[in-house]
């Protein structure tokens, strides 16, 4: 559980199950009203941490699943995850939560970059678009697809060994060498909700399987299309000091990424870097109000 005593009552969210392909996936959601927001998590997190940020986000319907392999969600059976299936899993999960209804999406890194396409697909299932630092990767070169493919499956002739630290000070130590601005308090609350007890210390929830190379290379030219098809007026958020955000924003393509989106609107938090909507919870959550609000 969260770090619940330190946070209000609405830093405790409700978790049911729900089975999409087969496998069994976990939502966590706080009641509320108005239009449903998905909160979509990033690489090795999980929905749970977003409670810092609902906490900001008033009295709203907030839903957010852990993806699969991540979390308290089940994870691939072959070990294998891509891309695709992120947006599959959003698809039929929206179906469950919301119906005909449009959802707001905001995800994180990962996150962000799935709600993004996913808002350039679906166009009439997205009401209003957040992306939390998801800019999309850099363009990768045809040229890299045999080394890419040799490295994953070299990948595949041992198993992935789950991250395991004696205690959770371990984790909270390591989070804060990552992201210097993130909390003392914060970075405990990650260290509880990303690990599970082990009889050697805690173990990361994530499938460690997703630390191998990804087969398919990023293809910037199919996100771009996808993103020109969006709909939904749009927040992009970076932070002031993350280094993610400055090597994508230096890229010479960056001014072209942005006119994709017919209606873009571009936020700083000068003194958060990748993990923004922890380290700054309340400035990013002003923000997504102030966006929502003038919908």
């Amino acid at each position: 559980m969260c770090s619940d005593s330190a946070r209000g009552a609405r830093s405790v969210p409700e978790s049911r199950r729900i089975t999409i392909d087969g496998l069994d996936l976990c939502l966590h959601e706080w009641a509320g009203e108005g239009v449903p927001v998905m909160l979509l998590h990033g690489w090795m997190d999980t929905g749970r941490a977003f409670a810092p940020l609902v906490d900001g986000l008033g009295g709203r319907h907030v839903i957010a699943p852990d993806w699969r392999g991540f979390g308290e969600s089940e994870g691939s059976r072959s070990g294998r995850y891509y891309f695709p299936d992120y947006l599959a899993d959003l698809d039929a999960i929206i179906d469950v939560v919301a119906g005909d209804t449009p959802v707001v999406l905001v995800g994180h890194s990962m996150g962000g970059n799935i709600a993004c396409l996913y808002a350039g697909i679906r166009p009439g299932r997205v009401r209003s678009l957040v992306s939390l630092e998801g800019f999309g990767l850099p363009d990768a070169r045809a040229e890299d697809a045999p080394g890419r493919y040799r490295r994953w499956l070299d990948s595949l002739r041992t198993s992935a060994e789950s991250q395991v630290f004696s205690d959770g000070e371990r984790l909270v130590e390591k989070l804060q060498r990552s992201h210097p601005t993130l909390p003392t308090e914060t970075a405990r609350f990650l260290a509880r909700v990303w690990t599970t007890p082990d009889g050697t210390g805690r173990r990361i929830r994530g499938d460690p399987a997703h630390h191998r190379p990804n087969p398919v290379l990023y293809r910037l030219q199919e996100a771009m299309a996808c993103w020109q098809a969006v709909q939904a007026p749009t927040l992009w958020v970076h932070g002031g000091r993350s280094e993610y955000a400055s090597r994508v924003m230096a890229l010479p393509d960056w001014p072209t990424r942005q006119r994709c989106f017919g209606s873009l609107t571009l936020r700083r938090v000068p003194e958060a870097g990748h993990m923004l909507h922890l380290e700054a919870p309340g400035e990013v959550a002003l923000m997504v109000n102030d966006f929502l609000d003038g919908q």
